[in-house]
């Protein structure tokens, strides 16, 4: 099971956040990335792209989008070969491709799809469409052996990551749990260090890195950032390896 399971990034584009989203004095251009599971049991794939906006918000973003067909012919894949579709959250940067798979199963958090159509959560377009098939999770659950659906609140109350379990540990797809690899790692120093019983202060993390250490990750991907986030030295979650000994000299 585990080590028959693959991983494979998608190219669907990217957007321009504007400064006032960045928190800086210029905007900064950031990737759209999907992901597609290669199971025994067939294609996953995780998020579907940038999806048409109103002209408002197309002049916000300024994206350029690739094709969804295009990138997974890339991958020898047709949309017909999909078996299920996960999406992180349903903002339209990351259920764009979604009206393409009509009639595939999505797999959402019912708090996120119940969010999308209370309106003003995303575009409504790309939530309820022709064929829209959607099966509802509610918290965790494992949707093919090795490969778990993992709650991740945080940029939504709905977001969620998808946890691909492998014999050598586990690659996680976080989508936009957050933005950079680089936070991630900020927030898993600070749970060690607070495992490790550091004196206070020190910075909070996301409550649902306890429970994703669990699954010993070695390798989590990002829908905004191309960068990786693995153990530093090669270490498990919580264990980083042990210093070899030091060889004596022959001196």
């Amino acid at each position: 099971m585990g080590n028959h399971t693959a991983v494979r990034r998608l190219d669907l584009g990217y957007f321009v956040r504007p400064p006032s989203e960045t928190g800086g004095p210029l905007p900064r251009v950031e990737p759209a990335l999907a992901y597609l599971v290669r199971h025994d049991r067939g294609l996953i794939l995780f998020d579907t792209g940038i999806g048409a906006v109103d002209p408002g918000t197309e002049a916000h973003y300024r994206p350029r989008r690739r094709p969804l067909e295009g990138a997974l012919a890339a991958a020898g894949v047709t949309l017909a070969d999909i078996s299920l579709v996960v999406n992180c959250h349903l903002h339209f940067d990351h259920c764009g491709g979604n009206p393409l798979l009509g009639g595939t199963p999505i797999l959402v958090q019912a708090a996120e799809l119940a969010a999308a159509r209370r309106g003003g959560h995303t575009v409504d377009e790309l939530v309820d469409f022709p064929g829209a098939t959607y099966e509802e999770v509610d918290g965790e659950a494992e949707i093919l052996p090795g490969v778990r659906i993992l709650p991740t609140p945080g940029h939504t109350d709905g977001h969620q990551s998808l946890v691909v379990q492998r014999d050598d540990g586990s690659v996680v797809l976080a989508g936009q749990a957050y933005d950079f690899a680089s936070e991630f790692a900020s927030d898993h120093l600070a749970r060690r260090a607070a495992r490790q019983g550091v004196e206070p202060p020190l910075p909070g993390y996301r409550w649902w890195l306890d429970r994703l250490g669990h699954f010993d990750p070695r390798r989590v991907l990002f829908a905004h950032d191309c960068s990786v986030w693995e153990p530093p030295h090669g270490g498990s979650w919580d264990h980083p390896p042990r210093a070899l000994p030091r060889r004596p000299s022959r001196d």
